[in-house]
């Protein structure tokens, strides 16, 4: 099995990679379109400023290969800022758009009620099961966090979990159709992380296997 992990300038690329194979798949690096489209499951990484990283999609004209991906219902995962880009706009230095693939916006924590930014260890809170993840097999629910800004106004059915910061309800798992988000660093994230990212790895194989990735 084959994952594209987008190399578009911005991202903590080997970490990820390293944390794929570890789990026995192929993973490529790429910033070329019929790679990517060619792989049975898509990575969109991140780290660092929204409006940073929607320009470089822009400009490398990855943003319309990553929604010729979800057109084409490829399994995608998107981790951290990857995730962030995922939603309709934020509001990171200003006002810009994003894919627009989930419902809501990307806003900063209020410096006046919690520290910023979020960093450290969270346990998820599931609002559902989604079809890909056997939850009573994670006994460890904490994931790592590191970010300033978060997902609000979600449509509530693409919520799968959250974490709880200080009264604030973080969104840390999304999914919509074929694309899914995690605003934590599941190759950071212990047990509970590789249990997450396996799990995800295993519907990819799943899905490829019967030819509808």
């Amino acid at each position: 099995m084959k994952i594209a992990i987008i190399d578009y300038g911005m991202g903590n690329l080997f970490s990820v990679e390293q944390a794929v194979k570890r789990q026995g798949c192929e993973v490529i690096v790429t910033a070329n379109e019929a790679e990517i489209l060619q792989a049975d499951g898509i990575i969109l990484p991140g780290v660092g400023a929204f409006a940073d990283a929607i320009k470089c999609l822009e400009d490398t004209g990855l943003k319309e290969v990553v929604l010729k991906a979800v057109q084409q219902q490829k399994k995608l995962l998107g981790i951290c800022l990857g995730m962030q880009l995922l939603f309709q706009a934020s509001e990171e230095n200003g006002a810009f758009e994003g894919l627009g693939i989930f419902k809501g916006t990307v806003r900063k924590f209020n410096e006046a009620k919690v520290r910023v930014p979020h960093m450290g260890w969270n346990e998820l809170q599931f609002t559902y099961t989604p079809d890909w993840l056997a939850i009573d097999d994670i006994q460890d629910r904490y994931v790592y966090f590191v970010h300033s800004y978060y997902a609000t106004e979600l449509a509530p059915e693409q919520l799968v979990a959250f974490a709880e910061y200080n009264g604030i309800q973080v969104p840390g798992i999304v999914k919509k159709g074929s694309v899914t988000g995690m605003q934590f660093h599941p190759e950071k994230s212990g047990q509970c992380g590789k249990q997450l990212l396996q799990a995800w790895l295993a519907e990819v194989k799943e899905e490829s296997k019967y030819g509808k990735a």
